[in-house]
């Protein structure tokens, strides 16, 4: 388990909070940190029926099912292609197949070492992810793809050791239908580990091949600068109407709730329309629009006017910069 950056002490959050408004002459409140998700919330013993929120089904065959001895659909021996990633609103970042379908891990399956515990029944609910031609797309540290042979001879594809499946509930590319199911099932994230917003900050540091070091919000997102905009003596966005649409604003993110990424001047300022927007050194910033998964860095030079930001609060790679 990840240790917690969210240790600092009361005294030094105050004096932090007292010099990024001398920092910035704006609001000297930072948002409250948010309240920590309950993903995949556990069922009751030997409870295995309910396949997520809003969909209930008998108990079954233990897994998920709905006790239909029904054979495997096409998905259940899919290629798995290119793996992504792709931000979900509840979960973070969460990883998916060349199809965008949501790949998930089994608590009684094990890592280390990889060995599924998923047959049967159970693997018709949960097809297994064939190993043979799984690539690793942006975002993905393709060290962590392995195999794991079943019991039927078949491979199966591994991350950071886990056995990776499919749910086959899941129908459009996004659904995580399978989330929490028996309290055993669970959404993969990039790492192997079980997906949650808690894997990132509010605001981080990515390490981008092209860019080097940037900064990315909770979802893994790319934040970005607006050259129009001002800093000093105080924020000001001059991004508004239809460029909000394009380019949205980042909230509030209490400056706890972040890593890498330079205290001074990291703040929220309040925009014209009464709107709080997340500032680094000062500078209002930006997610983009044109941006569909975390990795992606599209936004990047857009007009000679948007630049992704670096931990410093410097727009990188600008002409000057």
């Amino acid at each position: 388990m990840k240790t917690s950056w969210r240790t600092a002490s009361l005294v030094a959050t105050a004096a932090s909070v007292l010099a990024l408004t001398t920092a910035c002459g704006q609001d000297n409140a930072t948002a409250p940190a948010s309240a920590a998700q309950n993903v995949g919330a556990t069922a009751a013993a030997g409870d295995y029926g309910n396949p997520g929120a809003g969909t209930a089904t008998g108990a079954g065959n233990g897994y998920g099912a709905d006790g239909n001895k029904t054979s495997a659909s096409p998905a259940a021996v899919a290629p798995a292609g290119k793996l992504t990633v792709a931000a979900n609103p509840d979960l973070g970042n969460v990883l998916t197949d060349g199809s965008g379908l949501t790949l998930y891990r089994f608590d009684k399956d094990t890592a280390n070492p990889p060995k599924s515990n998923c047959a049967g029944d159970c693997a018709t609910t949960w097809p297994p992810v064939p190993a043979d031609d799984a690539t690793a797309g942006a975002g993905i540290d393709k060290a962590l793809l392995g195999e794991v042979t079943r019991a039927d001879g078949t491979k199966q594809l591994t991350i950071g050791g886990w056995p990776a499946y499919r749910y086959a509930k899941d129908v459009n590319a996004g659904d995580v239908n399978g989330q929490g199911v028996g309290g055993k099932w669970f959404a993969l994230a990039p790492n192997g580990k079980k997906a949650t917003l808690s894997d990132l900050p509010g605001l981080s540091v990515r390490k981008d091949p092209k860019l080097g070091d940037i900064v990315v919000d909770k979802n893994g997102m790319t934040v970005y600068r607006f050259m129009k905009d001002q800093a000093w003596p105080k924020s000001v966005s001059n991004c508004t109407g239809s460029c909000l649409e394009k380019w949205p604003a980042v909230g509030p993110v209490d400056a706890d709730d972040t890593k890498g990424v330079k205290k001074k001047g990291l703040m929220p300022f309040t925009r014209p329309d009464g709107v709080k927007q997340m500032t680094v050194n000062c500078w209002p910033i930006y997610t983009f629009s044109g941006d569909k998964a975390p990795g992606d860095t599209n936004g990047q030079g857009v007009g000679g006017t948007w630049y992704a930001v670096s931990p410093d609060g410097k727009p990188v790679g600008a002409p000057g910069e």
